[in-house]
């Protein structure tokens, strides 16, 4: 279906198509970067491996191209390396998922279908960051507030919550400061966004002017540290 431009006619590697495979890889890795930056927060250094990724995928690839136990003895040394990075979000595995993809069919010399692959690929992306797919998700926070034990926490903010939020969920209660502080946590969802600091004044009206937070979900791990 494909044909490889890494080979010729006798089967051997040239060096017109290795480099051919090379700039297809720098190429769909900028691609790939610029997709990652669209409409999203990102790291310059992140943004730049990204870019030459598929490169170095494919210069690997195209060196053991056809050779079994090489290949095996580059996967060998891959698992030796530990990354000691913070856990990266499901956008940055994705991104680097699909620039070694794309690496990969390079390494093989099939450029037209790595094009395929970044075009289609990148299309649907483009596709459901512009039309907000799943936006209504990013709406909900965590909201964590301190009370005092004196005050009863169980609907004490409820004339609140209907005004500003949607909806408003207790998931944890704990004490703090020897049992004399109840730190209550909730997932909520914002009525308007632009009304979150008139939201988090009246709470600090209602709890005693004590510490509020509210910010993006946390994953469980994190919360149980």
């Amino acid at each position: 279906m494909f044909t490889s431009y890494l080979l010729d006619s006798a089967g051997n590697l040239t060096t017109q198509g290795a480099f051919i495979s090379l700039i297809a890889s720098m190429i769909c890795g900028l691609v790939i970067a610029l997709l990652y930056m669209y409409k999203s927060e990102y790291n310059r250094n992140f943004v730049v491996a990204l870019v030459i990724l598929p490169a170095l995928v494919q210069v690997v690839i195209t060196v053991v191209n056809g050779n079994l136990g090489a290949a095996v003895s580059v996967m060998g040394a891959f698992s030796l390396v530990r990354f000691r990075s913070a856990p990266g979000s499901s956008k940055d595995i994705t991104s680097i998922f699909f620039a070694m993809a794309v690496g990969l069919a390079n390494g093989m010399g099939y450029v037209i279908y790595s094009a395929a692959i970044v075009l289609t690929v990148g299309a649907v992306y483009f596709l459901l960051m512009s039309t907000g797919f799943g936006e209504k998700g990013e709406k909900v926070r965590h909201l964590k507030v301190l009370v005092p034990e004196s005050l009863d926490y169980t609907k004490i903010f409820d004339d609140i919550f209907g005004k500003y939020l949607n909806k408003a969920d207790l998931t944890k209660v704990k004490t703090t400061d020897l049992g004399s502080i109840f730190e209550l946590n909730y997932s909520i969802e914002m009525k308007d966004r632009a009304q979150e600091k008139e939201f988090i004044d009246e709470l600090r009206t209602r709890n005693g002017n004590l510490t509020i937070i509210c910010g993006r979900p946390v994953s469980r791990a994190v919360e149980e540290i």
